[in-house]
């Protein structure tokens, strides 16, 4: 099959013919056909994720059809049309029993702990607890741009956060898990604040739901901004980036028992960000993670969409080819340009 292979971090990834995957007893094989160029596969081809172990294919956010089921597959046949959580449960583990696939004591992740979605094929392990079957009207670019971004998005906002209508919401980052968020809390009946340093991402914030917008770059105090427009701070408020400074704005924008929720990824010299922690103590603040979301809880999610409150399409800002993911990955930490980028032509 044809895939993206880096073989040494930060060095350019090239198109090599490698073999095709096979099925594990548990797992299946999908024939791609369409994935997300996300900020994790740069954080990842660096080599923030000690995961990877090189030569690699990365590429975590999928869609496609079941080309190949293992034997002790029960649920799922050639034909299928499926993604899956970015994040997968081993199904046997304490988390796994209790529901919390996405925290799993042993997960995988495609294009992290083995080769991942960069290519025409891709295996998936533990398929019965893990693939999500998608309905026939929902297209693969769009399938393809939930499996990150926004079913992370979906889960801080909705189960994490615990967003509720008439709530006020702060979300730090306007990239595509940033502009997910900012549609589900809208969609919830929340009122939200985006916050970036791109006028043309803030101009897409207001078009998705956002109430007001503040523009970092021209800002000087970010928090005291939301604070006022929000006549006293957030309920909850994401850092949808994964900054330092992101991550302090957030938590320092919060009313009184308000909820950060931390959805950007902070590796390396990110890892460990300074925190308020004297106004975390005063206001009984909560400072919340989001990892991923299980593939159980896709159908609330789905449901959103089937009645037409969530709209993930409008979040596709362009689709390429498997060859132009090469500089769409080696350029993300540039920023540029608005939405989601899914490879749609392998």
């Amino acid at each position: 099959m044809k895939a993206v292979v880096y073989e040494a971090f930060s060095a350019p990834p090239q198109i090599m013919t490698v073999p095709d995957p096979t099925p594990e007893l548990h797992g299946v094989v999908v024939k791609v056909m369409a994935t997300g160029v996300c900020r994790s596969d740069w954080h990842g081809w660096v080599g923030h994720d000690t995961d990877i172990r090189l030569p690699h294919v990365p590429g975590h956010e999928l869609a496609g059809i079941v080309e190949a089921v293992g034997k002790d597959v029960t649920k799922w046949k050639v034909g299928d049309r499926v993604t899956v959580p970015f994040v997968g449960g081993c199904g046997a583990c304490p988390e796994c029993h209790s529901g919390n696939h996405q925290v799993c004591d042993r997960q995988f992740q495609p294009g992290f702990t083995h080769w991942g979605s960069f290519a025409q094929y891709v295996g998936l392990h533990q398929a019965d607890i893990n693939l999500v079957r998608l309905p026939e009207t929902m297209d693969f670019t769009t399938a393809a741009s939930l499996g990150c971004r926004f079913v992370t998005s979906f889960r801080a906002v909705v189960d994490q956060g615990r967003t509720s209508a008439g709530q006020w919401v702060a979300v730090h980052g306007c990239g595509g898990v940033g502009l997910s968020a900012i549609m589900i809390a809208n969609a919830v009946g929340a009122n939200v604040v985006a916050i970036d340093i791109s006028e043309d991402k803030l101009a897409l914030a207001r078009a998705l739901g956002a109430v007001a917008t503040v523009n970092a770059s021209e800002v000087a105090h970010v928090a005291e901004a939301v604070i006022e427009i929000t006549r006293g701070g957030a309920h909850v408020s994401l850092d949808a980036l994964g900054h330092p400074t992101t991550c302090f704005n957030s938590i320092s924008n919060l009313r009184k028992r308000g909820k950060h929720v931390q959805v950007g990824l902070m590796l390396a010299e990110n890892s460990t960000p300074a925190i308020p922690m004297s106004r975390v103590i005063a206001n009984e603040l909560e400072i919340l993670g989001s990892h991923g979301m299980q593939a159980h809880r896709y159908d609330a999610m789905m449901e959103m969409m089937r009645s037409g409150k969530l709209a993930p399409e409008k979040l596709i800002g362009r689709t390429i080819t498997l060859e132009q993911s090469i500089d769409a990955l080696m350029t993300m930490d540039r920023f540029e340009g608005t939405g989601v980028t899914v490879v749609t032509e392998f």
